[in-house]
């Protein structure tokens, strides 16, 4: 038996002592480790993000989340499991809208995104980024507002810094360093262009909030693994295409969905991948 004798002249087996708890692993794996670190901007945020509002629209959006999409796996599957993708896709919509939304837009949306992942999918995985595909819909069909506090943005503006943090130790866990740089380098790089062309008030678009705003979609949303490709060709296309449409958006019609048009679209890029590779196959 693997043992080690102790002090007190016990033999203890090894395995036992080293055993890590559930929550641990369960904090070690990707999905764990961008929940807590979201719930740390989350807390941050809400010191300015009407304190309790904040936080009842992120129960009711993680609750209805969590529900559907335990319901929809059980129906689907036949088994029961932890809904942590749908947890944190309660959480990014939660972080991302407005808090003083009336109850029934962030249940809309985290329905509406737990919907899209199980009716849109590709080999067996989402099409669409889900809070990005709830988000947009509340926005069609309820004018919602969304402040992106999750991002900082409602903070000084030196609180960009935990955000910066945060965003690589997420990019860092998750092997998305191409698709992030892609993504704000041809961002902030056609924002500057059409700045100094003097073309409306792009320069907007790089001071917070919209800068915020478009940190958290590249940290939080676009790195998301079953959405996004794994090869770092493909990361780096993913994040020009899903930053050209972002930019091309905001230049046509400005308004709050820009960013998340232009990653459905880069969503809708690796899916026509996807299929092309299949169908090659």
């Amino acid at each position: 038996m693997n043992t080690h004798q102790t002090r007190a002249g016990r033999y203890e087996r090894i395995e036992d002592r080293a055993a890590p708890h559930p929550l641990q692993k369960f904090f070690r794996t990707p999905k764990g480790y961008v929940l807590a670190i979201l719930f740390i901007l989350g807390a941050a945020g809400s010191l300015h993000a009407g304190g309790m509002e904040g936080i009842k629209s992120t129960g009711i959006a993680v609750l209805t989340a969590a529900v559907l999409d335990s319901i929809l796996s059980f129906r689907l599957k036949k088994k029961l499991r932890l809904p942590d993708g749908a947890i944190l896709t309660g959480l990014i919509i939660a972080l991302v809208l407005n808090p003083a939304e009336p109850a029934y837009v962030p249940a809309a949306a985290s329905a509406a995104a737990i919907l899209s992942k199980h009716l849109f999918r590709v080999r067996k995985k989402p099409l669409f980024n889900p809070a990005a595909f709830g988000l947009l819909a509340v926005l069609l069909l309820f004018s919602s507002g969304q402040s992106w506090w999750g991002s900082l943005s409602l903070l000084p503006v030196w609180f960009a810094a935990i955000l910066l943090i945060a965003g690589f130790l997420v990019t860092s866990k998750v092997n998305k360093f191409p698709q992030v740089l892609s993504f704000m380098g041809t961002y902030c790089l056609i924002m500057l262009i059409m700045a100094f062309m003097g073309t409306g008030a792009v320069s907007d678009a790089l001071r917070n909030p919209f800068i915020n705003s478009a940190l958290f979609l590249a940290f939080f949303m676009v790195t998301d693994p079953p959405t996004s490709p794994a090869k770092y060709k493909d990361q780096v296309w993913f994040g020009i295409i899903a930053a050209l449409v972002s930019c091309a958006v905001y230049f046509l019609f400005g308004g709050l969905s820009y960013l998340l048009i232009g990653l459905l679209a880069a969503n809708a890029w690796k899916a026509f991948f996807t299929g092309k590779k299949l169908k090659i196959a």
